[in-house]
């Protein structure tokens, strides 16, 4: 049996020292406990209230969508038939030889302009000097001797005129009087045959002059050299097969040949304008009129299995001979056109229904979203003409109308726990 002893406080000093030593484990654990506990509090406390993520997503604005639009406006629409084609000289002339000879000289070199009846080429003919001398020496005998028998006609008119009174009067013999009359007949008839000798010579004299002239080739029309084919020495005659000695052009104007489908070739008449671009002079446009469609088709089209193409032909103005033969153009024949004219570009236009009207979607300014109904005209591959449907400024929307957003989803918030 254990019988526990009281606690004796001792009054001395170190009595009291050795209370307190007994009391110390009990007061720390007590300290840790409350210290403890006040950190897990704090803790508490500081923690972040919790978020319902649901509610915040809905209070805050959804961004708005982004709609591809476009702006209705007014200008000018064109509907053309494109096609390819290349320049060609509008007016020119071969100089070909009139008499044969040899090529004397070439006065004149490609791309010189020249004026109409310049010296272009020289020509020595073969017709020789000796011969020009010939005939002019035989037209001075003829016309002497044509003096002379001119002066025996006189003389044999007044001897038949004397034996014709003396005859009237019986006092000549009947032989005089016919040898008179044949004298006039005879000497007349001379003449006649002198006549024709002389007529013949001039023939030949002319012929002389003419190859004379013709040594001198001239040009035919002014304008610019743009083809040589004669060189000096060469061998030329008016009836040889060969290439002219040149060409001369007037270059102030040209032609354009353009090749269009058989498609589009019958939506094209006289008169309409054409327009043409050449890689040359990039964004220079040349404007002209429509002068024939070439009712055959062009060489290498139209046979098995080809596609079929007409050759279409307009003349352009040419002053500062920019243009030049071969080159090549861009050609946009103007089938139709409106000058303002309310435009809706093609990427916004919806399809057609039964009754022709096309589709369109209109934003107004509070972003609404209204259908309609839109009359189309003119077209080309950019724009379209709006005859009804739509007022210029407004906007349409390019595509599908956007999807809506999802509506968000509401989850409920978690309490805390204890």
């Amino acid at each position: 049996m254990t019988i526990d002893q009281p606690t004796v406080t001792q009054p001395a000093p170190g009595g009291a020292i050795r209370t307190l030593r007994r009391r110390a484990p009990v007061i720390a654990l007590s300290l840790v406990s409350v210290l403890s506990a006040g950190v897990v509090l704090a803790q508490v406390l500081q923690q972040p209230k919790p978020v319902h993520t649901a509610s915040v997503d809905a209070a805050r604005p959804a961004a708005p969508v982004k709609l591809d639009t476009v702006t209705v406006q007014r200008g000018e629409i064109q509907q053309t038939v494109e096609a390819a084609g290349k320049l060609q000289l509008y007016k020119f002339v071969d100089v070909s030889p009139q008499i044969g000879g040899q090529v004397k000289d070439v006065l004149v070199q490609i791309g010189d302009t020249v004026k109409a009846g310049a010296l272009v080429v020289e020509i020595t003919p073969t017709v020789q000097p000796a011969k020009v001398e010939s005939n002019r020496a035989q037209m001075a005998r003829l016309q002497a001797e044509l003096s002379d028998q001119r002066a025996q006609l006189d003389f044999a008119e007044l001897q038949f005129k004397r034996q014709t009174q003396l005859k009237a009067q019986n006092a000549t013999r009947e032989d005089a009087f016919e040898s008179s009359r044949m004298g006039v007949s005879s000497a007349s008839a001379r003449v006649d045959s002198i006549n024709a000798q002389i007529r013949q010579v001039e023939a030949n004299l002319k012929i002389d002059e003419d190859s004379r002239q013709h040594a001198q080739v001239l040009a035919p029309i002014a304008g610019t050299v743009v083809a040589i084919n004669a060189h000096p020495g060469q061998n030329v005659g008016p009836g040889q097969p060969a290439a002219p000695l040149l060409r001369i052009a007037d270059q102030t104007k040209m032609t354009v040949q353009a090749r269009v489908a058989e498609i589009d070739v019958t939506r094209l008449r006289r008169g309409m304008t054409a327009t043409f671009t050449t890689p040359g002079y990039p964004g220079q446009h040349w404007t002209g009129k429509l002068r024939q469609v070439m009712p055959i088709p062009a060489d290498g089209t139209g046979e098995q299995g080809k596609e079929t193409f007409y050759n279409v032909l307009f003349e352009v103005n040419n002053p500062d001979q920019q243009l030049m033969s071969g080159m090549s153009a861009q050609v946009q024949f103007i089938v139709s056109q409106s000058q303002d004219a309310l435009l809706l570009p093609v990427r916004a236009l919806g399809a057609a229904d039964a009754d022709g009207m096309y589709a369109a979607n209109v934003i107004d300014a509070d972003r609404k979203v209204s259908p309609r109904k839109l009359k189309i005209g003119l077209r080309n591959k950019q724009n379209v003409q709006v005859l009804s449907g739509l007022s210029a400024g407004e906007q349409v929307l390019v595509g599908k109308l956007p999807a809506p957003a999802p509506a968000p989803v509401v989850q409920p918030a978690k309490a805390p726990s204890a």
